[in-house]
């Protein structure tokens, strides 16, 4: 065709498409709306959904969960229970298969969790171990885990959920044996271990000022005062319709900011007392758009990440009988008014 010729055709398949008339791969391709991700990107943040593996065989799942995403946290398979289920003896399985599948997707890792009280292994557990043992046990753990996966996560979830509700330190193996110093310790050894990742504290309840979050906030003054590797602040929002929205989120986001930190909202649900009705689904989806509103509006907030993003795979009906519909798309796959909400947010 002579180059004339080739320009009028683009010139009047861009008329029809700007008409709405075309069809064919150019209309398609117009028509494609931008992920969630690729919103977030506009801002300069990330926009993440959690996983575990054994949903990763549902196709249909992990469509979306390719698409839609560009930051990928493993819900289980880089726990304790399931990286050193024996002494010493180490299996990457689990974390290995989300690392890959994040890499064929063109995805970064939230990789979770190095230094928690649960989901660990009888032989953790099951005796009593001296502080000098139980040091050197979690020293070996956080420095072989972290080598593993060096270069290959964004940053890691390094002590998970340290403090009571009232702000006191939560009584667990690791604070009864080695005291508070603990935190300290395994956020050194994971720098150590991968100087590039960045290194955050996570916990829930925290998204509000109040007695738990300024417990985080004065350790990570502390912390910061005696030059401890501490990038971050994960509030994972597991938040439920019946107790209100946490109205201080931004204001807390941005005292962290100011101490020279990240945030990020690592663990977002919203969940509700079912039957789910129109009303309830509107709250949630307003709650969903108010998160990630707090989260654009404080300059070191750096994504959002959805405790898995479909109701099929919640991890709510299991724990809190009769609540659930939490997540963005429900149990088939479609998705709900809190979808919109965070499109609508991210523009």
């Amino acid at each position: 065709m002579p180059m004339t010729r080739l320009r009028l055709a683009g010139a009047l398949a861009a008329v029809l498409v700007a008409a709405g008339l075309a069809t064919g791969p150019a209309a398609q391709a117009h028509e494609r709306q931008p992920t969630l991700a690729e919103l977030a990107h506009r801002h300069g943040r990330y926009f993440g959904s959690a996983t575990d593996n054994p949903e990763l065989t549902d196709s249909a799942y992990t469509k979306i969960l390719g698409s839609e995403f560009d930051m990928i946290t493993p819900g289980n398979g880089m726990k304790w229970y399931a990286t050193e289920p024996r002494q010493g003896v180490f299996d990457w399985t689990d974390g290995d298969q989300i690392v890959r599948l994040s890499r064929a997707n063109h995805q970064r890792v939230r990789a979770h969790t190095l230094v928690w009280h649960s989901q660990l292994p009888d032989w953790l557990t099951s005796r009593q171990w001296t502080a000098s043992e139980l040091r050197a046990v979690l020293k070996k753990h956080i420095l072989t885990e972290v080598r593993h996966y060096r270069g290959k996560v964004y940053s890691w979830d390094v002590v998970n959920e340290a403090f009571n509700e009232d702000g006191t330190y939560r009584d667990t193996i690791w604070y009864r044996t080695l005291g508070p110093g603990y935190i300290a310790d395994a956020l050194r050894w994971a720098h150590q271990a991968d100087p590039h990742a960045r290194l955050y504290l996570n916990d829930y309840n925290i998204e509000a000022v109040g007695p738990k979050s300024d417990a985080y906030y004065r350790l990570a003054q502390d912390l910061r005062a005696q030059g401890v590797p501490l990038n971050g602040i994960g509030l994972q929002a597991h938040l439920a319709l019946q107790y209100g929205y946490p109205a201080t989120v931004q204001e807390n986001l941005a005292r962290f900011s100011r101490l020279g930190l990240d945030t990020a909202l690592t663990e977002v649900d919203v969940r509700m007392q079912l039957p789910a009705t129109g009303e309830k689904l509107a709250e949630q989806a307003t709650w969903y758009r108010d998160l990630t509103e707090a989260c654009l509006a404080v300059r070191r907030c750096v994504g959002v990440t959805v405790w898995d993003f479909t109701d099929k795979y919640s991890w709510i009906p299991a724990v809190f009988p009769g609540e659930g519909a939490a997540l963005p798309w429900d149990e088939q796959l479609n998705p709900k008014p809190a979808y919109a909400a965070l499109r609508e947010a991210l523009r």
